[in-house]
């Protein structure tokens, strides 16, 4: 009977997301503030027993007023253990009388407030050596944590907060006092210091960092000896540039294994597209199945530039359904891009279970392939290996096309027409289970991601319709979160964007713009690139430090002000950053820009060698001073099929520009031509003399 009124339940919350609030109010036994907000996170929350708050100024004023602990929740909405924990406890009237009655509680969407959940999960790795997410957190009435940790089952729950509540009572000078160590120890774990030493990249020595580096790398199944096992673009992205930079077979070898083995995996969805965040094991198989933007947005650019480079058509394959999928799956008719789709899907009996829409039965596959059964059974591991869990398999292939069609004496050409029917066909059949369920807010700085994969695949595979899409998401970004004081938007829902930008935001879409600058010679996107880049000089810089803060200096304080600097599974803010001031020092006459990318870079030179995966995306910069870096100037009528000729090519170490017709821009400048159309290829602003031809202009230029 409950599982039955848990998926009315889940049915409701679905159908309110696009109901009005009266609605939702009317067909719930409880409601709370939630009720207001935009993010479906938040939402899936407004009708749990507990007295849920959104974390604003109100609220927190609140607790203070009372003198009442605060319980601050984070998780996402794609998030498999923030539901679990919702179900076992927050829906739980006994569990929300006990936090009712004693706390301040605030649920938060860590995708809405990164800068939120940054000083929480700052705290809770520090209290309890790890952090993850549901994020669970006390703090005292001013905000300052005092305890925390991730998942807690719900006597376990009960009694953790029941303690603290009488250590506040009886004793809350101890609290306050651990209060005050905590603080200073979250404000110690981002210090990052104006770095006054002399360092040479030019001829600085990365060949130890690679090899300290690849200690951990798994030459099984690529990626890194451990699991679970995350994708971390960012990070091959770099050592794929450093292999070809350095013609270092064995590193290319073990880049391109580990996007052979993701591809391959279970963490790869082969009937619909896209890649799940990270599997659970460390072959690829098992995923936690949640998709995020991010992870596909960054992979869609990893692929198209390994396939510029082995042209591997498994690479194109990759990228073509991923966008694919992006375009059915997360994408709004205004050009906008969703956040991600939920772990859990409903099973038969209406219970929520993790990767339900996926997973497939021996018996389902027979019935569905009939003579085709034999092989299929081959190319995704209908076998010991494929199994997972419940007589259930989530596909994985071991064996290349190749392989498959010796095995099998088929053609390539047979082989590609049952894939296309296989794919077809499941996909069907499980588009008639219970989807996922949809995080369909917007945030800037994923859309920005997501904008500039598409315009990496564009360069590599020249599909106008890809440029077509990244062309649309830059007039929503424009349209719809910058704001006319220069500002941008975090999110964006139902025609609301409520949360000013942080410096993610403006890093990514400056990233974006430039790059899609390169591809169309519209120097607008230039213009708004150098526009919002000074609005962060402005509102994000401290240049007691020569870094960004991660919020804008109009923000209210929390307890402190992060600077972002270490690249993780998106790369850091300020390592994103610093790439785009050295691109736009290039591009316009602005010493300021050169000289403080190439400070940030010698702030984080000490902590780079301790970890370099940690920053991967700064090792992408160094790249930059240590080899030729070319400015690549096209002018002429035929310019843009020229930069279309060129940007095909992995060049790593380029910018573009260009006119098809006359202009006074920095690069530009006295360069065009009626009735020609001249590349330039120049280094520091040294130029060879001009040529007409694309592969006499590549023919002078060495990728690093």
């Amino acid at each position: 009977m409950r599982s039955i009124l848990f998926a009315l339940l889940i049915i409701a919350l679905c159908y309110s997301c696009n109901s009005s609030k009266k609605d939702m109010s009317e067909n719930h036994k409880y409601t709370n503030e939630l009720i207001h907000e935009t993010s479906p996170y938040l939402l899936q929350h407004a009708h749990n027993p507990v007295n849920w708050k959104a974390w604003n100024e109100e609220t927190l004023n609140l607790a203070k007023a009372e003198k009442k602990l605060i319980i601050l929740s984070v998780g996402y909405a794609a998030c498999h253990w923030c539901h679990v924990m919702e179900k076992e406890s927050f829906e739980d009237s006994t569990v929300a009388a006990v936090m009712n009655d004693n706390f301040i509680n605030i649920k938060v969407d860590r995708e809405e407030r990164p800068d939120v959940d940054q000083i929480y999960i700052s705290a809770v790795e520090l209290m309890t050596g790890r952090a993850g997410w549901p994020l669970n957190v006390i703090t005292l009435p001013d905000g300052r944590p005092v305890w925390g940790g991730t998942y807690f089952r719900k006597e376990d729950w009960i009694k953790s907060i029941e303690k603290i509540q009488e250590l506040y009572e009886d004793e809350p000078q101890k609290l306050i006092e651990y209060a005050d160590r905590l603080e200073e120890g979250i404000k110690s774990m981002d210090l990052v210091t104006f770095n006054t030493g002399d360092v040479d990249f030019v001829n600085y020595d990365s060949s130890m960092l690679i090899e300290n580096w690849s200690r951990n790398f798994d030459n099984r199944f690529g990626g890194y000896n451990r699991a679970p096992k995350f994708m971390m673009p960012n990070n091959y992205h770099y050592l794929l540039r450093n292999a070809v930079a350095n013609q270092d077979k064995d590193l290319l070898e073990y880049v391109t294994l580990t996007l052979d083995k993701m591809a391959y995996g279970g963490v790869y969805d082969h009937i619909g597209g896209g890649f799940a965040r990270y599997s659970t094991d460390d072959r690829w198989h098992v995923p936690h199945f949640e998709k995020m933007l991010y992870d596909n947005a960054q992979l869609v650019s990893l692929y198209s530039d390994a396939y510029a480079i082995t042209k591997n058509p498994l690479y194109q394959e990759i990228v073509r359904e991923t966008l694919t999928f992006i375009k059915e799956e997360l994408t709004h008719e205004s050009g906008a891009f969703y956040s991600s789709l939920d772990a859990d899907s409903e099973t038969e009996t209406g219970e929520l279970e993790e990767g339900a829409y996926y997973i497939y039965s021996k018996t389902e596959l027979e019935a569905l392939l009939g003579s085709d059964f034999e092989l299929f059974k081959s190319y995704y591991n209908i076998n010991s290996f494929g199994k997972w869990e419940n007589d259930h398999f989530v596909l994985i292939r071991t064996k290349s096309d190749q392989e498959i069609t010796e095995e099998f004496s088929i053609s390539y050409e047979v082989l590609e027409s049952k894939k296309k029917n296989w794919k077809s066909m499941l996909l069907e059949y499980r588009n008639q289970r219970p989807r996922p369920r949809l995080d369909d807010k917007s945030l800037t700085s994923w859309n920005g991601l997501m904008l500039k994969g598409y315009v990496d695949a564009y360069k590599v595979f020249q599909n106008e319709g890809y440029l077509e899409v990244a062309l649309k998401n830059a007039r929503f970004i424009i349209e719809n979160q910058l704001q006319p004081s220069g500002a941008l938007y975090h999110n964006y829902k139902d025609g609301r964007s409520t949360i000013n930008g942080y410096l993610e935001d403006y890093a990514a879409v400056i990233e974006s713009f430039i790059a899609l600058y390169e591809v169309t010679l519209d120097e607008k996107w230039l213009g708004y690139s150098v526009d919002l880049a000074d609005y962060c000089f402005e509102k994000f810089y401290n240049s007691d430090k020569g870094m960004f803060y991660f919020t804008s200096e109009d923000d209210p304080k929390l307890v402190t002000r992060n600077i972002d600097y270490r690249d993780n599974v998106i790369p850091a803010s300020n390592s994103i950053m610093a790439k785009n001031l050295f691109k736009l020092s290039h591009f316009y006459e602005k010493p300021k820009y050169a000289e403080t990318a190439k400070q940030m870079l010698k702030n984080v030179q000490p902590e780079m060698e301790q970890y370099p995966g940690g920053f991967s995306n700064w090792l992408d910069l160094m790249a930059n001073y240590q080899n030729d870096y070319y400015e690549v100037v096209v002018m002429g009528e035929a310019a843009l099929e020229k930069v279309n000729e060129i940007n095909a090519n992995y060049i790593p170490n380029k910018l573009i520009a260009g006119s098809t017709s006359s202009s006074n821009s920095y690069l530009l400048k006295g360069r065009f031509s009626d009735g020609e159309t001249l590349i330039y290829v120049c280094v520091n602003n040294t130029c060879k003399l001009p040529v007409r031809d694309t592969k006499r202009a590549l023919s002078t230029i060495k990728a690093n």
